[in-house]
């Protein structure tokens, strides 16, 4: 009789016996450094732009800091890789990807509306359009590491 596998530590959920690999292996550790990388470079100039003349554009600075926030969140969600954390990771993809394209819309419609540019305006311009890819392959990673429950993965017992 072959051994049981060992039990995973104690508050270690990057092992899931349903078959989910976790996010933060092979291309996944690419997809974290550009989230911390993002997540870095829009919270310090958002926190910059508050701090320094934050009644200039008030809207505009929020939402950058809010886009660095999502984007810490989604760092650290796919850095851990599995369990509970996959659902943070998902939200914090969907979120990114809906703040994205409605501030990318509202500042084709309205551009007076923001008088500074946010991290998501114009779709991410002013960061090379990474805002708006970024979700994109996240949300993707999400589903490509997924775990399978299909019947085929399931031993067989027998005629239903």
């Amino acid at each position: 009789m072959p051994p049981e596998p060992a039990s995973p530590a104690p508050g270690d959920d990057t092992t899931d016996l349903s078959g989910v690999r976790p996010t933060n292996s092979g291309f996944g550790r690419l997809l974290v450094l550009v989230y911390a990388v993002l997540a870095l470079a829009a919270t310090a100039r958002a926190l910059y732009q508050l701090l320094t003349h934050g009644d200039q554009a008030p809207l505009a600075y929020a939402l950058s800091l809010l886009a660095g926030i999502v984007y810490i969140v989604a760092t650290i969600a796919l850095a851990r890789g599995g369990g509970r954390w996959r659902t943070v990771a998902w939200v914090a993809c969907s979120f990114e990807l809906v703040g994205v394209l409605a501030v990318g819309v509202a500042t084709i419609v309205d551009a007076g509306a923001f008088p500074e540019s946010t991290v998501w305006s114009s779709f991410g311009q002013g960061y090379g359009y990474v805002p708006l890819v970024l979700p994109v392959i996240g949300l993707f990673w999400l589903w490509r590491t997924r775990g399978h429950d299909e019947p085929a993965d399931r031993p067989d017992d027998g005629p239903a």
